[in-house]
């Protein structure tokens, strides 16, 4: 994946939800409705709540489903507010689509790597290193390309054979950077991690090379570089019967790596949930989403009633819900990271139900809407 494509779509993505509705949902499924279906508004969690891999679960497209009119017009407004990433919202929204077989905008996927557009302008033209899936675009590298351009940098990189398969070039990097002359002798400016890292040896070894010299591996101690995360999740629940690390598990590697060899305290910045400028975010952008004709006819903005968070990781999703406060209600589902029978003991969720389509049908019964 393309950081600056990422960097860049989140920009369009969040602009979008500063310009004028009618230029956003032009889009025939999005309609006029009663003001009173506009009171509240729905954030759904992804990975374990609406799919586990590529598997939808709990009812999840019956779910979604019931947000639309019988002509396929959006009738609730509902946003997917993940702590994933790695793609661009539109590609998101349409991978969702074809999986769940409803409409869904690229507006209406908000991802852990979507605040990273306000460092676009900052780093545009600076040598930049992103971790995670995919391939960067010109003057940003991704970590694996960045190290094959210094000799012996991972120690263990001749006994990763998928790596010499992959790029074909295990001595050297996999193709023609036309814009970037000599990596190894720029500074690197910046660091993004900007989803699950797929080699935890070598990316740690190279983020302490870049993050202790000053982005210049192999020279002396100097000041840190901006660290980024896409956000902090110890862990998450994919296809796997038990939960997987996610990038909190590994910022937490990096973080004790660093802070015992190198004389500097570690220093970074965290997004996605459950900072509460996520829940800021999606407020903001599930405005956007109100159906045509539940605008104040006099101009003034809109507020919700009721805000409605459903997830599955009680430390993440209803942690992050509860520490937004009103009008946030938070629904915990057992389809995901959390299972167990009661309520969870550290971070209680106002509701706790076995899925989706059941924290749906509680919403849809409680708001007055009929199925």
């Amino acid at each position: 994946m393309k950081l600056v494509q990422i960097l860049r779509k989140a920009t369009e993505f969040r602009k979008s939800a500063s310009i004028s509705h009618n230029h956003i949902f032009s889009s025939r499924r999005i309609h006029s409705l009663a003001p009173q279906s506009a009171s509240f508004g729905i954030a759904f969690d992804i990975d374990g709540v609406i799919l586990r891999g590529n598997i939808p679960i709990g009812g999840s497209s019956r779910a979604l489903r019931r947000l639309y009119d019988d002509s396929g017009n959006l009738r609730v407004p509902y946003v997917f507010l993940t702590n994933g990433g790695g793609v661009p919202e539109s590609k998101r929204a349409s991978e969702l689509t074809k999986l769940l077989d409803v409409n869904i905008l690229a507006s209406q996927v908000i991802q852990g790597h979507s605040p990273f557009k306000q460092l676009v302008q900052r780093f545009e033209n600076e040598l930049v290193v992103a971790v995670g899936k995919g391939e960067p675009a010109l003057n940003v590298l991704s970590v694996e390309e960045y190290a094959s351009y210094f000799e012996n940098i991972d120690p263990l990189a001749q006994y990763k054979n998928w790596t010499r398969k992959l790029t074909g070039n295990h001595n050297g990097p996999s193709r023609e950077m036309a814009t970037i002359n000599d990596p190894c002798s720029q500074r690197v400016k910046a660091v993004f991690i900007v989803s699950d890292s797929v080699d935890w040896s070598r990316d740690v070894q190279v983020l302490c090379d870049i993050l202790s010299t000053g982005g210049l591996p192999g020279r002396e101690i100097a000041s840190q570089p901006p660290l980024y995360f896409a956000n902090d999740d110890l862990s998450y629940q994919g296809l796997f019967p038990t939960e997987r690390l996610g990038m909190g598990a590994f910022r937490i590697a990096l973080e004790s790596i660093f802070n015992r060899i190198y004389p500097n305290v570690l220093k970074y910045a965290s997004y996605g949930k459950p900072n509460p400028s996520a829940f800021r975010t999606a407020e903001n952008v599930l405005m956007q989403v109100v159906p045509h004709g539940s605008h104040p006819e006099d101009g003034r903005q809109r507020t919700f009633k009721t805000l409605y968070m459903i997830g599955d990781n009680p430390s993440v999703d209803i942690r992050g819900a509860r520490e937004a406060g009103s009008p946030w209600f938070s629904i915990l589902t057992r389809t995901g990271v959390f299972k167990g029978e009661k309520n969870h003991a550290n971070h209680p969720a106002d509701l706790v139900v076995d899925n989706v389509e059941q924290a749906v049908d509680y919403i849809l019964r409680k708001e007055g809407i009929s199925s």
